[in-house]
């Protein structure tokens, strides 16, 4: 399965770095694809493609367009893409809602959408987005950001369902709080020590994109310990 061509949404962030460093160590093509003007790294052997508005049709056309020349084509498509607000109903605004549900939902429907023909000529497509624990039981404050990645679920759902007769799976993982450095800022005080490692996610992604998991589809897969 080496040499397979991959996209990565939310390329230039803490969890999409270390899942786009993971596939070309095994050998894969990889393209990472951000919203951010310009990557925080270069990493050997992968595209990068800056300033993409995954929201935008035109422009996401655009960028499946340049990778599909590039690599040959897309057999897997990782959405990370995603954002974040912790926003309480009263204390908060309605604009956060859809906000949240543009970052998170829209974004990986646009895209998805974009490569649905791409990804249903590989002989084992995989599309593998990123829900969270979080939208399962939502807590204080939750409210925008839960309700989008529930969104997430549900489009994971559906489109496995759509696609039931091809050669693609999809698939979401559920992490819990992931340990970045923007979240260790943002809580100084918590204990890290259940918190997930990116690492341990890119794991599981690598495993869900194999052969292994082939018979995997339309599963929400929580990813909660260290």
């Amino acid at each position: 399965m080496n040499g397979r061509s991959i996209i990565v949404t939310g390329g230039f962030g803490a969890l999409g770095r270390v899942v786009a460093a993971a596939f070309a160590a095994q050998g894969d093509k990889v393209a990472r694809i951000d919203f951010a003007p310009c990557p925080p790294d270069a990493m050997d052997g992968v595209i990068d493609l800056a300033g993409v508005d995954l929201t935008d049709m035109p422009a996401v056309d655009k960028a499946v367009a340049e990778v599909t020349t590039k690599l040959g084509g897309v057999d897997v498509l990782v959405n990370i893409a995603g954002g974040f607000i912790w926003e309480t109903l009263e204390g908060g605004s309605i604009d956060a809602w859809e906000r949240m549900f543009t970052m998170n939902v829209k974004s990986n429907a646009t895209i998805t959408k974009v490569v649905l023909p791409v990804i249903k000529l590989s002989s084992a497509g995989r599309i593998i987005n990123i829900g969270a624990g979080a939208a399962i039981q939502a807590a204080a404050g939750m409210g925008p950001y839960a309700a989008a990645k529930a969104g997430v679920h549900r489009l994971t759902e559906a489109l496995a369902t759509e696609l039931a007769d091809s050669s693609v799976t999809v698939n979401a993982i559920l992490p819990s709080i992931i340990d970045t450095p923007a979240n260790r800022a943002d809580m100084p005080d918590a204990d890290t020590s259940q918190w997930v490692k990116p690492q341990a996610i890119a794991d599981v992604i690598l495993f869900l994109a194999s052969p292994a998991a082939r018979s995997i589809s339309g599963a929400l897969i929580p990813a909660t310990r260290g």
